[in-house]
């Protein structure tokens, strides 16, 4: 089987869903299967593709929207479908496109699948209600802007289109009419989707974490330590909270060393935030990190942090943090609801003030139990639940999934 995966960004630029790509990819071929990822390409000063992806990515002609140009815009059009199609003509047939984008990734798909004459597995990972009326208050038009733009770039429906479905549901809705299976990463966010119209039936695909890579950040020690650990990881941007949770920080008054991986648009206001708060001994920006120094931080912490709410379709961190043993702290409880694994801190609400509040009672705990070998153990995820997360076991989900489509395993 030949997957075409098309998304909005490419596969090695800093993101949950890109990670989610590139393990899918990985297991797929493990199991003889080709994939091939579609997305913009690369604008990152001195970036080169590991040798082992190039075969597999195709860069579609792109600019860069960022300005630390980390992510890129491929327009759906003309010059976009010819140079996919001058790459795919060096390929075997595509039997499926998979779309794992929600913006220009999935109206190039629908175009490639269209002209290939194959299904599309719609996989949505962006909440684009919640995300766009995080940044701007005009997201009313900005739907409105966003159907235009799908309808100019792919036409007409085919099918009809729930009445549930408003704004932003709309526009997903409209997208997911041309997808013979819709997925979702979760069960809270498939569950929504169903609820706002967009499709009748939406299969929970999650993504899953590397089994090597799990396996090999587990056989490195984690390092003694005076203080409990935390570890925040992501995007620094605002449906994050990046900012709260460091205003949280020093609310809380927490004895902790506090590590925040990554990078965006916000983060020289995160490092300014830092110095007013004099939080310098304690809080650390190591950056953009790869991804199996990444696994390394969550596996040496005492506790993720995961701080955005009713924004995430998975949030993958925790689940990436549970393979590893590690804990979460968690701002949404859809998300802890969908990891499932003990011990957990939840935040009872939005505010600065209730996240200061359940940083002091997990830190506390993780202080005492530094102190008591058995207590410390229990702060751990098991073995047995750590388990479920592994890439292995959910790439039979999503071959399930194209299998529903009608393709031949």
């Amino acid at each position: 089987m030949h997957v075409l995966v098309v998304t909005d960004q490419h596969p090695d630029s800093l993101g949950g869903v890109q990670v989610a790509i590139r393990l899918q990819r990985e297991e797929l071929e493990r199991r003889g299967h080709r994939v091939t990822v579609a997305a913009p390409a690369l604008h990152r000063a001195g970036y080169v593709p590991a040798a082992a992806d190039r075969a597999a990515y195709i860069e579609l002609p792109s600019f860069p929207i960022t300005r630390d140009r980390e992510y890129g815009l491929s327009w759906p059009g003309a010059r976009t479908d010819r140079a996919l199609a001058r790459a795919l003509r060096e390929l075997p047939p595509v039997d499926v496109v998979h779309v794992q984008g929600d913006f220009w990734g999935a109206l190039i798909g629908i175009r490639a699948a269209t002209g290939l004459r194959v299904p599309i597995v719609h996989t949505m990972h962006n909440h684009v209600d919640a995300g766009t009326r995080a940044v701007t208050p005009f997201a009313p038009l900005a739907f409105a802007g966003l159907r235009v733009w799908r309808r100019l770039a792919v036409g007409r429906t085919t099918t009809d289109v729930d009445p549930a479905a408003r704004g932003a549901w709309r526009y997903l809705a409209e997208l997911a009419s041309a997808a013979d299976v819709v997925t979702a990463p979760s069960r809270h966010f498939a569950a929504e989707l169903e609820a706002h119209g967009v499709a009748p039936e939406v299969l929970v695909t999650p993504g899953g974490v590397a089994d090597a890579a799990i396996a090999a950040a587990r056989t490195v020690p984690r390092t003694p330590r005076s203080r409990p650990k935390l570890v925040w990881l992501g995007r620094m941007s605002q449906e994050k909270r990046i900012l709260e949770f460091v205003a949280a920080i020093a609310e809380s008054g927490i004895d902790a060393d506090v590590a925040l991986h990554g990078a965006g648009l916000l983060l020289p206001k995160v490092r300014e935030r830092i110095a007013q708060l004099g939080l310098g001994d304690r809080v650390t920006i190591p950056g953009p990190v790869p991804y199996a120094a990444a696994l390394a931080a969550m596996r040496d912490a005492d506790a993720l942090v995961q701080t955005s709410m009713g924004f995430e379709t998975q949030g993958l961190t925790p689940f990436e943090a549970a393979a590893l043993g590690t804990p979460t702290i968690y701002c949404d409880a859809e998300i802890a609801d969908d990891v499932a694994a003990w011990p957990e801190w939840r935040v009872a609400d939005r505010s600065i003030g209730a996240l200061a509040t359940t940083l002091r009672a997990a830190v506390g705990q993780l202080a005492a139990a530094a102190t008591d070998r058995e207590h410390s153990a229990a702060l751990r995820v098991s073995e047995q639940d750590a388990q479920r997360f592994l890439q292995s076991a959910q790439s039979e989900v999503m071959l399930a999934a194209y299998a529903r489509a009608g393709i031949r395993i």
